[in-house]
């Protein structure tokens, strides 16, 4: 099946996303007032990395933290369908499962877990396959040619 036809096919369904991001977040173990998730493009993700971050390439997830370190996490998410749709048919699982990855990359983020170094990178992983195994979805990142810091 060509790669466009598995993104049209297979949609994300907003309510299970919440309803999952939710149950991930709890397992976070942390407090959480708001997070909100934007699914976006490749065009729509590109000109985000490069207004905020300089980069103008398409990215899998930005993330914009509204609170202090100490309170509760108050973000916004974008998380690009297009990239996550190539990954899924890479790893081959659903697309559901690599936004929610995604989502909760961005809210770890906001947690102070970083992914720019081997040591933080794996940590950072192994609280994503903890949190989504808690909650029954299982180990979903595997790391692929470029994703090591």
């Amino acid at each position: 099946m060509p790669e466009e036809d598995v993104q049209r096919s297979e949609p994300v369904d907003p309510a299970w996303l919440a309803t999952n991001l939710a149950r991930a977040v709890e397992a976070l173990g942390r407090p959480v007032e708001r997070v909100g998730v934007l699914l976006v493009d490749d065009t729509r993700m590109t000109d985000l990395h490069r207004r905020y971050l300089g980069d103008a390439r398409t990215t899998d997830v930005l993330t914009f933290l509204a609170s202090e370190s100490d309170a509760p996490i108050d973000a916004d998410i974008a998380v690009c369908l297009d990239v996550a749709a190539r990954e899924a048919v890479r790893q081959g699982h659903p697309v559901g499962h690599e936004v929610l990855l995604y989502a909760l990359h961005g809210v770890l983020h906001c947690a102070g877990y970083d992914d720019h170094d081997p040591e933080a990178f794996a940590a950072m992983h192994a609280e994503e396959d903890r949190i989504l195994a808690a909650i029954g979805i299982g180990a979903t990142f595997r790391a692929g040619e470029g994703d090591e810091p």
